[in-house]
């Protein structure tokens, strides 16, 4: 989960703050309520809960490595476009189907 970043030293009001600082605000003639189809305010505690952005997360997620292929064998999949480094995935775990890594002579 990410972390909202915040100047150091910045307090944050706990939930019973909030709810004070919200309850003084609305009986201040003065104060206008930011509340609009396209504004919604919430507690800072219901940040924790919000969806991230970006995509989701899976059960199975990939690693990362940084690996060493021969040109060629970069350049024919690269060939074939946009996911090409999904198409190489695809394409090893096809093969493990069939074959077992240590039985690969070099």
């Amino acid at each position: 989960m990410s972390k909202l970043k915040l100047r150091p030293g910045t307090i944050l009001p706990s939930d019973e703050e909030d709810a004070k600082i919200r309850k003084a605000a609305k009986s201040d003639p003065d104060t206008m309520l930011l509340e609009d189809e396209n504004i919604k305010l919430f507690p800072y505690s219901q940040l924790k809960t919000l969806r991230r952005k970006g995509r989701p997360v899976t059960d199975c997620p990939k690693v990362s490595v940084n690996i060493r292929y021969s040109p060629e064998v970069v350049e024919a999949f690269r060939a074939t476009g946009s996911g090409w480094q999904t198409r190489m995935n695809a394409a090893l775990k096809d093969w493990l189907k069939q074959h077992k890594p240590e039985d690969v002579k070099i």
